[in-house]
């Protein structure tokens, strides 16, 4: 699950598995063994069982034995930390409640007004080009300036976050991208603890759970993590749709943006975390006549679950059944504000670059590889020269520089996968 055969096209191995069952035995990188499983109703059991499916890694035998090597790419993804993604019972309750209770003190249009201004911003550096790459030039760098403001985060340390974040979803000197990540995350925590602001991570340092420094970087990991790389992804597949499906092209060209349609097909056929919700029995356990061992990983393909013939209704559009942002005790938390800034920002490109193309025919679009994510490399287009967007007539003051934006690079400058976000701006909106 880790070649560039498996992302580009995943379905060809989720329907070989389909084969022999619901769970089977898969490689996610060399030597890594693990059980995935592809069938909706299975997926469902193991996500809402967590009495017989625990989240913490500290079970992970393999590893714990050294048949998994430390330095394996697919470690910093899968090992443990204190943080609400792998804990169980109290423990995780305590950790998930200072999580859950300091995005409740996002406001909705609060969010909104920094996605469109961040979006505004990164269109005006591409809009009277006529061509761009939608991934890095645009969705890889939107949800880091908002997350930048949601957590009040200086954009140096946010540059070292999206190239640790990647480093370790790609696999790509995963050790090495991880401690990047760790130091940049202290940095921010000491940063918050002496200046705290209205923001995330100093919500997170006063709430009552009282999290520790160590709980602190942790919980960001995941936070941040799930804010940048699949937030990126989701935008990026999303206008990919909408940009080559038939069935949205016509209603764009008669001036309808059917984006939470585009959205829900997304979330349902490729959901930017195709198959993660890593799970560990606690004891061995027999399940539809297979063996699952004590301490074995399970991995939940919430991709090959969505998609399971087993599932009568094709009625995607406004179905939100779906498994993208997990079930049971561990579903995403930030359902509601990813959904949110995806949709503003694809409904903001669209409505200033109405006539943007794909620049190459879809199936020639490349997917980074990778067993968890489900990311392309590159998404370029290309549209008519449009105007800069109209200058507000009320701005507030910023409490940080404004965004300063350099040169952007040409087009057709391919991503570094694991390396550094362009840099080509600095400071936030």
């Amino acid at each position: 699950m880790y070649g560039p055969e498996f992302a580009a096209d995943p379905g060809a191995l989720y329907g070989k598995l389909r084969a022999h069952g619901n769970t089977s035995p898969v490689e996610l990188a060399p030597g890594v063994r693990a059980t995935l499983v592809t069938g909706y109703e299975a997926a469902l059991h193991v996500l809402c069982s967590p009495e017989t499916f625990s989240k913490d890694p500290r079970r992970w035998r393999d590893l714990a034995d050294g048949v998994v090597a430390p330095d394996s790419p697919v470690v910093p993804m899968m090992m443990y930390r204190p943080n609400a993604l792998f804990t169980d019972g109290e423990e995780h309750r305590r950790l998930r409640g200072a999580v859950t209770d300091s995005l409740a003190r996002v406001e909705p249009s609060t969010l909104r007004g920094y996605v469109e201004r961040s979006a505004d911003t990164l269109i005006d550096l591409i809009a009277a080009r006529g061509h761009a790459d939608l991934l890095g030039e645009y969705a890889q760098v939107l949800p880091l300036l908002v997350f930048n403001r949601l957590f009040g985060c200086p954009a140096d340390l946010g540059e070292r976050l999206v190239e640790g974040m990647s480093g370790i979803f790609d696999g790509v000197d995963a050790e090495k991208a991880n401690e990047l990540l760790s130091v940049t995350l202290l940095d921010l925590v000491a940063l918050k603890r002496a200046r705290p602001g209205q923001d995330m991570t100093s919500w997170l340092m006063a709430h009552p759970a009282g999290l520790t420094d160590e709980e602190m970087v942790h919980e960001l990991v995941v936070l941040m993590g799930a804010g940048t790389e699949p937030q990126q992804n989701l935008i990026a597949n999303s206008l990919r749709l909408l940009l080559s499906d038939d069935r949205f092209a016509g209603d764009l060209g008669g001036g309808s943006l059917p984006v939470e349609d585009a959205l829900d097909e997304v979330l349902w056929t490729d959901p930017p975390m195709a198959n993660y919700a890593v799970h560990y029995p606690v004891r061995d356990v027999v399940y539809e006549g297979t063996l699952l061992r004590e301490g074995h990983p399970i991995v939940v393909s919430l991709a090959a679950a969505n998609t399971d013939p087993a599932l009568t209704n094709d009625q995607r559009a406004g179905n939100r059944a779906h498994l993208a942002w997990s079930a049971g005790p561990h579903n995403c938390p930030a359902r509601s504000p990813a959904r949110l800034i995806a949709a503003v920002a694809v409904e903001k490109l669209l409505d200033r670059l109405p006539d943007v193309r794909l620049a190459v025919p879809v199936e020639e679009l490349e997917w980074r590889p990778g067993p968890f994510h489900r990311a392309l490399t590159t998404l370029p287009v290309h549209f008519p020269p449009a105007p800069l967007s109209p200058k507000p007539h009320h701005t507030e003051t910023p409490r940080r520089p404004p965004l300063q934006p350099t040169a952007a690079p040409p087009p057709t400058q391919p991503r570094r996968r694991g390396g550094r976000i362009r840099s080509w701006w600095r400071g936030e909106p």
